[in-house]
């Protein structure tokens, strides 16, 4: 049977080419749909990979909560990875359901099996866009309470360096997300600790994922630190931003500074979904975004 062909495996840095080349096939906006993404969160929602047909396949999730993104790939011939992939998942008894996928995708479900899929919106993982502009100069009353932060943070340490954040500058942003961890409880949340993980293995790897960073140093010590890479043609894409919660404005300097010093020459800049998290969610309107990234669930009828 076709499914067969689908042979899943652990994502190791050795794909980085392979997916770098079949997310360039189309424009993506969804924050997940790069390699960093599916690497750094591997272990925690175990994501796996295959390649079928010149596609790139991704499978996360364990037991019956088990899903697919869509295929990632040329659009000639989507419809028969499709099948291939609907296959598998008889093969192994799954539902077939993908998540997290783009509105352009229903279209090709639908063209594909017309009226056999289940499609709900799904908020709690739309990504939050912004104009980079607005992010650098934060602009008119609605940044009132950002400028205020910042110009709280510009009384208290009006010594601050800003730094591109490079391979010297690992072990002690590492440090810092260690100190983070300590306030915040990692150890007792599973959550928590899995993105501790993740956060310190991208670090730990700085040079093969070929990313771009900011940190922000204080007194002999970095207390804050964030970074992202180029999405697409106009767009940045900040997978973590992490600082002190003890010091006030720090947050908003660290997001102020890294656009401004990494991604002014792009239009956009994605800071990724609120999880359902209602602090989250609060904090990411508060930069007004210029749109959101809608993102979809499909689950097959039969």
């Amino acid at each position: 049977m076709g499914g067969l062909s689908i042979n899943f495996q652990d994502i190791t840095l050795a794909q980085k080419a392979l997916f770098d080349k079949c997310f360039s096939h189309r424009r993506y906006e969804n924050a997940h749909y790069n390699f960093t993404n599916l690497f750094m969160w591997r272990q925690l929602y175990s994501i796996k990979w295959a390649e079928a047909d010149g596609y790139l396949v991704i499978k996360a999730g364990q037991g019956e909560n088990q899903f697919l993104l869509q295929p990632f790939g040329p659009d000639a011939g989507i419809e028969a990875i499709l099948e291939k992939m609907a296959d598998y998942c008889a093969e192994h008894a799954l539902a077939f359901s993908l998540r997290g996928i783009e509105k352009f995708m229903i279209d090709i479900l639908e063209n594909w099996r017309p009226g056999q899929f289940v499609i709900t919106s799904d908020r709690d993982n739309f990504d939050y866009v912004y104009h980079s502009k607005d992010l650098i100069e934060l602009k008119g009353r609605k940044y009132h309470s950002k400028k205020n932060h910042i110009n709280s943070f510009l009384r208290n340490h009006p010594d601050y360096q800003y730094f591109p954040l490079t391979p010297e500058w690992v072990p002690r942003c590492i440090e810092t997300q260690l100190d983070w961890c300590q306030k915040k409880g990692c150890e007792d949340d599973p959550l928590l600790k899995g993105e501790r993980d993740a956060i310190i293995e991208v670090l730990t790897h700085w040079n093969e994922l070929k990313l771009t960073g900011g940190l922000i140093y204080i007194d002999g010590k970095v207390e804050a630190f964030s970074f992202g890479e180029q999405l697409n043609s106009d767009m940045a894409v900040i997978h973590v931003e992490k600082a002190n919660p003890d010091i006030r404005g720090v947050y908003p300097v660290i997001n102020q500074q890294f656009c401004k010093n990494a991604w002014k020459h792009l239009l956009y800049i994605n800071r990724e979904e609120d999880m359902g998290l209602e602090g989250l969610r609060k904090a990411k309107e508060s930069y007004c975004p210029a749109r959101m990234v809608e993102k979809f669930n499909a689950r097959a009828k039969y």
